[in-house]
């Protein structure tokens, strides 16, 4: 154990608490009765290092590497695009910060935009790099999309981010502000135009049917994105957010209990009768499978201690918009709550549901 303690840059007292937890125990003894970690626990021991140095708690590192769907070269894989995503953002704050010091240098006046750059103030470009860790798509709430794209052959994918949800059997167009989005697109993907919603550079009635997946909330004006979209197309779809009905905070017990501030996200978010009327769309609901694949913020409704993992809140735009002390008082309050079995016995009624209704709707016009 001092041996290994030695080499990884720990005490042996944290290799002995490790193995107290269960966390990395060691596999074997020596014939003198001493601990002794094979090859394996030693792999173990450098992925739990190596996912507490990202800031990751033990719990969270704990439920990372007990993934038995998950082999070392995943977990490689995984930390990997963690670091990435660390270095870039590292690499963006840098950059900006190096603007400021030469505008200050000049003594030329920082605008408010170009202080607050540093802090990624623009929501896209801050979370945008955290997406592909947990953000694909749910095939299930896929389906429920393509089926309203109907006989669609020509499809305006707006706000399309990284490519989720676009279906591969139409003839798709992207449209994508950020420059942080599209460079993650994968290889093959559909082509992706930089613009806005409000603004889209095409001429009316260009494609069969216009689509929005979980983005109206980013746009700057959404009514006047949504009539974009009704203008270049024959048809729209958008999944969207319902705050038309009465308590509709309440529908989920992660805004009811941990983060009243997701209210104040909302307040001047258009209305679901209102961006029904702006394009003369229907609604639908569309439920939230217990095991979504999408890391959407509602996803881990029936598996509360993914919001105590800082990627998973990374790829969600509404913690970056709450800010830093309502997040951090939301995840202790729910840590707290999960150890004590408080969480369980206020939302045993959620045990045996394998869908729950949260307030996502789908627009079709």
């Amino acid at each position: 154990m001092g041996r290994v303690a030695e080499l990884a840059g720990v005490s042996v007292r944290t290799l002995h608490h490790y193995d107290e937890i269960g966390l990395v125990p060691p596999s074997a003894r020596t014939a003198a009765g001493y601990r002794a970690y094979s090859a394996d626990d030693v792999e173990r021991l450098r992925e739990v290092l190596a996912y507490r140095r990202l800031g990751f708690g033990l719990r969270e590192v704990a439920e990372l590497v007990g993934d038995p769907s998950t082999d070392a070269v995943a977990q490689l894989r995984r930390l990997r695009g963690l670091l990435l995503e660390r270095r870039d953002r590292a690499d963006a704050m840098v950059a900006a910060i190096d603007r400021e010091l030469e505008s200050r240098a000049k003594g030329l006046k920082v605008t408010p935009e170009e202080q607050l750059e540093m802090l990624g103030a623009r929501l896209y470009d801050a979370i945008g790099d955290a997406y592909t860790a947990t953000r694909r798509t749910e095939p299930r709430i896929a389906a429920q999309i393509w089926d309203a794209l109907g006989d669609a052959q020509t499809v305006l994918n707006v706000g399309a981010g990284t490519g989720s949800y676009e279906p591969a059997d139409r003839d798709v167009t992207a449209v994508e502000p950020s420059a942080v989005m599209r460079g993650q697109r994968p290889a093959g993907s559909a082509p992706c135009v930089a613009a806005a919603a409000e603004s889209l550079p095409f001429e009316d009635h260009s494609f069969d049917v216009a689509m929005a997946v979980s983005t109206v909330h980013h746009w700057g004006d959404p009514i006047a994105g949504l009539r974009e979209m009704r203008r270049v197309a024959r048809r729209v779809v958008v999944l969207t957010f319902d705050t038309d009905e009465p308590g509709w905070q309440d529908r989920f017990w992660l805004t009811r209990d941990y983060l009243p501030e997701f209210a104040a996200v909302l307040a001047e978010f258009p209305s679901l009768a209102g961006m029904a009327d702006a394009i003369g769309a229907r609604a639908e609901p569309v439920p939230i499978p217990w095991d979504c694949a999408d890391g959407l913020f509602e996803a881990y409704w029936r598996r509360p201690g993914a919001y105590l993992e800082d990627h998973v809140r990374r790829a969600s735009s509404v913690w970056t918009r709450v800010g830093p002390q309502a997040e951090q008082r939301a995840v202790r309050s729910l840590c707290d709550d999960l150890d004590s079995g408080r969480w369980t016995e206020r939302n045993s009624d959620l045990a045996d549901l394998d869908e729950a209704d949260l307030g996502l709707r789908l627009l079709i016009a």
